[in-house]
């Protein structure tokens, strides 16, 4: 194997590309200006401002989430849309926090459900669009009846939502035919809304993929300008959250950089031109005990909270992967330690068998972990093959099919995600030495979404879901059925099994609030997850964050003195209190 050399800090050597957030493996051309020191005003590109300049000590630079020029500004676009468009200028209903399970009154003030299918929404008073105009419950009837078109993401939430309606101008009251009180919960704070008075008229069209230029929006800050190699905000007066709530984001501007690679992220880092970096920088233990200034969340490994899971998906419509016999052996033929030591220099953790994350750990059934969990042993993988009639017939050293032809097999990542591209090449070492034959291919992204989308590959890695208020956003991932010719965003595997799909329903029903009711489904989850292993959890990915305190100090961190929200720009990720990491921040000397 293969095993990627340390980073070196000052050194010229490439960085690897951040699977964790990218989108694929493209990168742009480098920034072209980029800011020097904390005593200098950087330059701003961008239309109609090509000359003007944002004070450093203003100012914070950001990078990490954007790997391309900016292109819309459109919040209903929450995989493309320009860094911040979601966040910091069109906001949510709520926050919710993942570190303590609590949900925060944002646009609304409260949320309750009157009964088991009607839910009221009271509103924030004094809230203002960014143009004078108030926000009203009609505002937001009208965004999510847009949900009504079949290509908005969020059209699914109309196959169980009757009506929606404004009772008064502060109040919204929702009909559910059926209340999935998961899905709903996770809606509340994953969707922005819109101003009805200038999206109304829309076209279907328009409303996915217009590029809704001058944005306007509830949020703390509005648009600058923008160029091809970044996307710069400017604070605005009237943020309802500072009379009601007492936050003020700190920064005058916000400008996010385009990343055009690891390198570069890490010598604007260094050069105090960076004050966040959300890249993922493989040598940033050395950073961090270096005298350089810069922090991450944790002072010793993992350094960076739990963001997704990186699972191993083998396709169960093909042989022999359509066996729970072999996807066990290859689970246990994985070095998942190798992973997490050799390739991410403890930068991640291992994952439990369950793959949920460590902010899930309480829906862990523990009992049923040690009962039929898995773990890194190649002589029980080799018997697990025995026991199930795999044989080496040939003798080449690989087991075939039971039906005596070749079983050899390919796991596929995107070609110049380095660090995926080392770690399949250790679960195929380990395969291997169970006698499994089983080969990396590294294809291009977009070639391997196509793969990926119709079932034509064997296994391959992915950590499509993140995060989220509910473990049930997982088990959606891994289990949803119908299983359709194109599975463009869930259950890549093809695992068809309806008594699992229907406890994922269950645990939909369950109450945000009602934690041991959510456990017990859980647990019969976990279950029938363990005996068949229809994915193949392996690492926990961080949320990459590197802080400088050049310019800015007060970043969150484990430290109790310090905030506690996350350090992060990641698209989807402001709602998730991103956006308070912004209110708690100290200009240095300031």
């Amino acid at each position: 194997m293969r095993i990627r050399r340390r980073f070196a800090i000052l050194g010229a050597a490439a960085c690897m590309v951040a699977a964790g957030c990218t989108g694929g493996s493209t990168t742009p051309s480098a920034p072209s200006q980029a800011p020097q020191g904390s005593g200098a005003a950087a330059p701003s590109a961008g239309a109609g401002a090509a000359n003007a300049a944002f004070p450093r000590n203003e100012t914070l630079y950001t990078s990490g989430t954007q790997w391309g020029p900016p292109a819309n500004w459109n919040p209903l676009r929450t995989w493309d849309s320009a860094t911040g468009t979601k966040g910091l200028v069109y906001e949510t209903l709520f926050l919710y926090d993942p570190q303590t399970d609590k949900f925060t009154p944002w646009l609304a003030e409260s949320g309750t459900w009157t009964d088991d299918k009607t839910y009221d929404l009271k509103l924030r008073q004094g809230v203002t669009w960014a143009d004078g105009k108030p926000f009203t419950a009609d505002d937001v009837v009208f965004t999510v009846e847009l949900g009504k078109m079949k290509t908005i993401p969020y059209a699914n939430l109309w196959d169980w939502l009757e009506k929606v309606e404004a009772v008064d101008p502060g109040t919204v009251r929702f009909t559910f035919s059926k209340a999935n009180y998961q899905q709903w919960a996770n809606w509340v704070y994953s969707n922005a809304i819109v101003p009805k008075h200038i999206w109304e008229g829309r076209s279907e069209d328009e409303v996915l993929n217009g590029v809704n230029e001058k944005p306007v929006g509830t949020g703390p800050y509005t648009y600058h300008s923008h160029d091809q190699d970044r996307m710069a905000w400017v604070k605005r007066d009237g943020w309802w959250a500072t009379a009601a709530l007492g936050k003020e984001v700190k920064p005058k501007y916000v400008v996010d950089i385009v990343n055009s690679s690891n390198e570069v992220a890490m010598g604007l880092l260094l050069q105090k031109g960076l004050d966040l970096s959300n890249n993922f920088l493989p040598g940033v233990a050395n950073l961090v005990q270096g005298d350089f200034g810069i922090k991450t969340y944790y002072p010793e490994p993992p350094y960076m909270l739990s963001a997704n899971t990186a699972f191993l998906v083998p396709n169960t419509a093909k042989k022999p992967l359509d066996d729970p016999a072999f996807r066990k052996a290859i689970a246990n033929s994985i070095d998942t330690k190798k992973i997490v030591e050799g390739v991410y220099g403890n930068l991640v953790k291992a994952a439990g068998p369950t793959g949920l994350l460590p902010q899930w750990d309480k829906y862990v059934d523990q009992a049923v972990v040690s009962e039929k969990g898995f773990s890194f042993d190649t002589k029980k993988a080799k018997k697990l093959l025995a026991d199930a009639g795999y044989k080496d017939g040939d003798g080449d050293g690989f087991v075939e099919n039971k039906d005596g032809s070749k079983a050899s097999l390919k796991i596929i990542v995107p070609a110049g995600w380095t660090d995926w591209m080392e770690a399949s090449r250790v679960i195929a070492e380990g395969a291997k030495a169970a006698g499994i034959d089983l080969t990396p291919e590294f294809p291009d992204y977009n070639a391997l979404v196509d793969q990926r989308g119709s079932g034509k590959f064997d296994l391959l890695l992915n950590n499509e879901r993140q995060l989220s208020n509910t473990p049930w956003m997982y088990y959606d991932y891994m289990f949803r059925l119908p299983i359709n010719k194109q599975q463009n965003t869930v259950n890549f595997g093809r695992y068809e099994n309806k008594k699992v799909w229907d406890l994922v329903q269950d645990l939909d029903g369950k109450k945000a609030d009602d934690v041991e009711g959510m456990k017990q489904v859980a647990s019969e989850i976990q279950k029938i997850q363990l005996d068949d292993l229809p994915v193949i959890p392996l690492w926990y990915n961080g949320l990459w964050a590197q802080t400088s305190n050049a310019v800015w100090t007060n970043w969150p961190t484990s430290d109790p003195a310090t905030p506690k929200s996350p350090p992060t720009m990641w698209r989807n990720w402001l709602e998730l209190g991103g956006v308070l990491t912004l209110t708690e921040l100290k200009p240095v000397g300031g």
